[in-house]
């Protein structure tokens, strides 16, 4: 593992545990813990639902976890979860594989096994198979945008050794303060470390133009909800997915979030102490309603 993989767990971790001291679960929430979804120890999840909603087919909403594909699980992601569910969704939390024990594409064939698993087992869990969202933020965000293009991609599909669900696409998605190009980032050594560690012998630009999701945009990509804010530092990365969206037809919106000069960091949105992460969510929850029909 390099230096920067070890500093992001670490300082990561601890701004998680400030960020979270003191949440618990909330009273209307009910979670069905740690099921297991593959063989490794890692890839397990959690469900929440609404108890107001219970025996109630619900849609879901499916989590990607940020962390510089090198950090996170689904503890880090509970309450943020939790606060989704009670908009009325069943709401998917996992844990993937990490880099650089995992090498990519590990944790996107995690993400597509969570997917199928939805779809394997919405009668059992009361979620409606029909209309599975999906968020993701940070390196989230660009591991859905790759499986958003995956499934509706199929020049791009045919690239993996695993295969989304028969004729699935997520029925719309939320992509929060995510990378989309990894193409053209030589200043950024953080993330050309981190690309190191995710690849098997190290990064190419041949490999960083294949998990750069604004390259493998269709006119199938799902409806997309773009979310960055003031101190972002990814805050430019929209701006490099939306021509493609528009030159594909592709519906999305693109929301900035300020809190004047206070200012609003990198995955705001997922502290649920937050007055502005909370209206986020609720921006995202409304948008995804909007495809309900």
């Amino acid at each position: 593992m390099s230096d920067m993989s070890n500093m992001v767990r670490i300082n990561f971790k601890k701004g998680d545990d400030i960020r979270d001291a003191g949440l618990k679960t909330p009273e209307t929430i009910e979670r069905f813990d740690d099921i297991p979804y593959g063989a490794d120890v890692l890839q397990v999840m959690d469900l929440y639902r609404p108890k107001a909603r219970a025996g109630e087919t619900l849609p879901v909403i499916v989590s990607v976890h940020g962390g510089g594909w090198v950090y996170g699980d689904k503890e880090r992601y509970q309450y943020y979860c939790m606060s989704l569910a009670e908009h009325g969704f069943a709401v998917v939390n996992f844990s993937y594989r990490l880099a650089p024990e995992a090498k990519f594409p590990a944790q996107l064939e995690d993400v597509n096994t969570v997917f199928t698993w939805v779809q394997d087992n919405a009668a059992k869990y009361n979620m409606d198979a029909s209309h599975v969202f999906a968020l993701g933020d940070s390196a989230g965000g660009h591991l859905l945008s790759l499986y958003a293009a995956l499934c509706s991609n199929l020049d791009y599909a045919q690239t993996f050794s695993f295969s989304a669900p028969k004729g699935f696409i997520p029925t719309a998605i939320a992509l929060n303060c995510g990378v989309y190009s990894l193409e053209g980032n030589s200043s950024d050594e953080m993330t050309n470390v981190l690309m190191d560690d995710l690849f098997l012998d190290g990064s190419t630009p041949e490999k960083l133009h294949s998990i750069s999701a604004v390259n493998f945009v269709t006119e199938a990509f799902p409806p997309t909800f773009l979310m960055t804010c003031t101190d972002d530092f990814l805050t430019e990365q929209p701006a490099l997915l939306m021509p493609q969206l528009m030159k594909c037809n592709v519906p999305f919106q693109l929301h900035f979030y300020s809190e004047g000069a206070k200012g609003l960091g990198h995955v705001f949105h997922c502290n649920m102490k937050s007055d502005a992460a909370h209206r986020c969510n609720a921006e995202e929850c409304a948008f995804f309603k909007k495809y309900m029909d």
